[in-house]
């Protein structure tokens, strides 16, 4: 369980970094100073958010504040599952466990790749004409 300490945690994912501070509440999730609701308007995201939450079942028990910068929405949320599984992995070995057998410890690497010269893309190429 989450004592009255406060534990702090950092996630990342894409462009994305959350800064997540963990505590004993109501199951409040509060995302730049704004409920979770509001900021993340996809229900997909919210869902991705609360994933550690239920899998550890402290939905109702633990108080979010969060501090998201950079990349887009989609990487924010997942930044801040990764955030967030961080900061309930310290709370207990069996939270830790079962966070990781979900696989929502590791850190998601996969970034956009940049564009190479002498092409259209990172892997578009332009068209070859024969003549």
């Amino acid at each position: 369980m989450v004592t009255e300490n406060i534990v702090w945690a950092t996630g990342r994912r894409k462009k994305s970094i959350a800064r997540v501070r963990l505590m004993s509440g109501n199951g409040e999730i509060q995302v730049n100073k704004k409920p979770l609701d509001e900021y993340f308007n996809r229900p997909t995201l919210r869902l991705l958010v609360r994933q550690p939450l239920k899998t550890t079942n402290l939905t109702d028990k633990v108080k979010i504040i969060a501090t998201v910068r950079g990349g887009g929405k989609s990487g924010q949320a997942g930044a801040l599952r990764h955030g967030i599984s961080r900061a309930l992995a310290t709370t207990g070995e069996e939270a830790k466990g079962l966070l990781k057998r979900k696989g929502y410890l590791t850190r998601d690497s996969r970034v956009k790749e940049r564009k190479k010269y002498g092409q259209k893309g990172a892997r578009k190429k332009f068209q070859w004409t024969k003549r």
